[in-house]
């Protein structure tokens, strides 16, 4: 077998493994010096990414990718023992968004973090994280789903906590460990459930299952409830949105930039497991497994309310980074706006054709704009609390008459997540306008005005921040890996950009494809 045959079979495996070695091996090589947790955390993060290529690359040319890890037909193992991992081009989507940015917050975070101690701590949690959320969206099994997701969970909780001197990041820490501890079990509730109706796992053969004894059940649609209420609250969606916007402002920059990306991880298994498993279709009986046309108005719910309640609390926020969390929850609803209508119209091929497709793609588009652009927001924040040393907006003026490369990053981020054209954020969100009008004009509208207030609000950002008379001990410009951290997400925001197209039909598609297989043609 040559490298290449043998990197392309492996690749999903070794882009969890790496980072879970990294992690293990950080701590041993920070007793060397503080310096030496950021090299290996970004080596093996660097190798990770790697794998996400490769993987990427034979997905996209061979079809799907099944990984199996332990159990295996005629092995002696039990089969509940064991990893399965299942890549297709929605899998790949995802892992790729962790790779960029991972690979940004790492190289963002050597000159941020290096007044404080622990560094090798910070570093360790980070690739937890990047492991946790490889885990989910590249795992095909629903309890080693459940696995993963409390690896995330964790790493987070203890890196919201990072600085130490600072009561309100415990305290935010806290509130996150709770919520994600009681979504964590009531995760195993809805796996228990599964387990104990089909002596099953697999997510996949749970949707056949399924389909064979004639459709969802009673026990099955109480499993769905506990997904949705998990995976929403992973995701940051109004109303299960409560720890969201304390752990965001009270994370280190570079973290809640990873947070973000750790977040979509959530959306990611709510999409999963609505369509493969409740949207599995039996061509036999011509029949889903649900009707998903309430499904779809749940999601499309949670949508609207994220976005006006979330865009609605940013506009009096004064702390830079609670109104950028806020933001993240107002842009989820995006995501769950566009996809929902894909899932409230899956059963009608005639407006699955018209319309439905085309909201997915805008939703599922919004995902990798939204981790690119939101960010970049966070880091530009988190750039301007190291040199302003507060996050006050009352007490910033001028900052961009020395800071000129984060206030130009910030207008490019703040551009694209108000969706003025050309950036990314408006190629995905008129996506979402087009095809939502179609289906409700109401919410389209809702969605436009949402938008409009998403700019005001960042225009309010900008002007105190980075306008106004140049401050008497004016800040210099943050160190450059810093800079390069941010460099790396506004060069693809700026190609996205340019090349919409290119980015839908390459990879937004494959990802549409993978969650509704029987769309074909269309």
């Amino acid at each position: 077998m040559s490298l290449w045959d043998f990197i392309g079979t492996h690749s999903a495996i070794l882009a969890v493994a790496f980072p879970l070695l990294g992690a293990f091996l950080t701590p041993v090589v920070g007793r060397l010096g503080e310096k030496a947790s950021r090299y290996v955390s970004f080596f093996f993060l660097s190798l990770a990414s790697l794998m996400v290529a490769f993987m990427a690359v034979r997905v996209w040319d061979s079809g799907p990718l099944v990984y199996t890890l332990g159990y295996r037909s005629g092995s002696s193992i039990p089969q509940f023992f064991r990893i399965q991992l299942y890549v297709d081009g929605f899998g790949v989507f995802m892992a790729i968004i962790m790779a960029v940015v991972s690979l940004a917050v790492c190289m963002y975070s050597w000159a941020f973090v290096d007044r404080y101690t622990g560094q090798e701590k910070y570093y360790t949690l980070l690739q937890l994280v990047a492991v946790g959320s490889y885990g989910m969206v590249l795992t095909g099994d629903i309890f080693n789903l459940f696995v993963f997701f409390e690896i995330s969970s964790m790493a987070l909780c203890g890196l919201v906590a990072f600085r130490t001197e600072r009561g309100e990041s415990f305290e935010a820490a806290f509130k996150y460990m709770l919520y994600s501890t009681i979504s964590g079990v009531l995760l195993l509730f809805a796996v228990g459930i599964f387990y104990g109706e089909y002596d099953l796992l697999n997510m996949r053969a749970i949707a056949e299952a399924m389909s064979s004894a004639g459709g969802a059940s009673v026990l099955d649609k109480i499993a769905l409830g506990l997904l949705v209420t998990v995976f929403s609250l992973k995701a940051g969606s109004v109303p299960m949105h409560m720890p969201t916007p304390d752990a965001y402002s009270e994370a280190p920059g570079g973290i809640s930039a990873i947070f973000v990306a750790a977040s979509q991880a959530g959306l990611y298994a709510l999409f999963r497991t609505s369509f493969t498993i409740y949207g599995h279709y039996d061509p036999i009986s011509g029949a889903f497994n649900l009707d998903t046309y309430t499904l779809g108005w749940i999601v499309i719910v949670l949508g609207i309310l994220s976005m006006f309640i979330g865009v609605t609390m940013a506009l009096v926020q004064k702390d830079i980074k609670r109104l950028m969390a806020y933001h993240a929850i107002s842009q989820t609803g995006y995501m769950f706006l566009g996809v929902g209508v894909g899932i409230a119209v899956l059963s009608d091929p005639v407006k699955m054709a018209a319309f439905g497709v085309d909201a997915m793609r805008g939703g599922i588009f919004h995902i990798i704009n939204h981790a690119l652009y939101k960010g970049l927001l966070f880091l530009t924040a988190g750039a301007v609390f190291y040199r302003a040393q507060t996050r006050n907006l009352n007490e910033m003026h001028g900052l961009g008459h020395t800071m000129k490369y984060t206030m130009v990053f910030f207008m490019i981020g703040a551009l694209a997540i108000a969706g003025i054209p050309p950036m990314n954020g408006f190629s995905s969100k008129l996506l979402i306008y087009e095809s939502v009008y179609q289906f409700n004009p109401i919410i389209a509208a809702i969605a436009m005005l949402v938008s409009v207030l998403t700019l005001a609000s960042f225009v309010k950002v900008f002007y105190s921040a980075f306008m106004g008379p140049r401050p008497e001990n004016p800040p210099e410009e943050v160190p450059p890996s810093m800079l390069a951290g941010m460099t790396i997400l506004v060069v693809l925001i700026l190609f996205f950009s340019l090349f919409p197209g290119l980015i839908v039909t390459r990879i937004v598609d494959p990802a549409v494809r993978a969650l509704v297989p029987y769309l074909g043609g269309v």
